[in-house]
């Protein structure tokens, strides 16, 4: 299987990259299942990356169907060291408008229905694993100091900022 270092999780309406030169189509087995689709392996920029579409192309699985371990599982096996993940999410601030571009430093998950799959871990295999630092500083520089390239209709967005997590689609604490 070929190595690849970087990894693209496509969102709600980002199925595909025509960016994407030299593409092949990769299917990868997990422990966790099959991830949400077959990934897309080509090169952008001179650099090999994998592309994969969150919820499989043509929008098939809904949010609590996406198989997230197999997806970062499969990312894995192919080398992947780093990940962008690109969603299609609101705000509750007035000042972030659609296109607008932010990064999160923090997340606060209050998801449930899938406790059992929230982990990697158990049923004999034990982990602590902190989530102090739950995302790269260093892709998050990379990302920021790009933003004069970002794409057309968006805004230079927000560093620092917490992603916050609900079942449903909803609003609220």
């Amino acid at each position: 299987m070929e190595h690849v270092r970087i990894g693209m999780i496509g969102g709600s309406g980002l199925y595909q990259m025509p960016e994407l030169t030299n593409v092949e189509e990769v299917h990868v087995d997990t422990p966790f299942g099959s991830p949400s689709d077959s990934f897309v392996i080509g090169t952008l920029e001179n650099e090999r990356v994998a592309f994969l579409p969150r919820h499989g192309r043509g929008h098939r699985l809904t949010p609590t169907e996406v198989p997230f371990r197999a997806n970062i599982y499969a990312m894995k096996l192919l080398g992947v060291e780093r990940i962008l993940s690109a969603s299609a999410v609101g705000s509750l601030q007035e000042r972030y408008a659609p296109l607008d571009m932010v990064i999160p430093d923090q997340f606060f998950d209050r998801t449930r229905g899938r406790v059992r799959e929230s982990t990697f871990f158990g049923e004999g295999i034990v982990a602590h694993v902190s989530f102090a630092h739950p995302v790269c500083g260093a892709l998050g520089d990379v990302l920021e100091y790009h933003w004069d390239d970002k794409p057309a209709g968006g805004e230079v967005g927000a560093r620092s900022r917490d992603l916050l997590r609900n079942t449903g689609s909803r609003y609220g604490l």
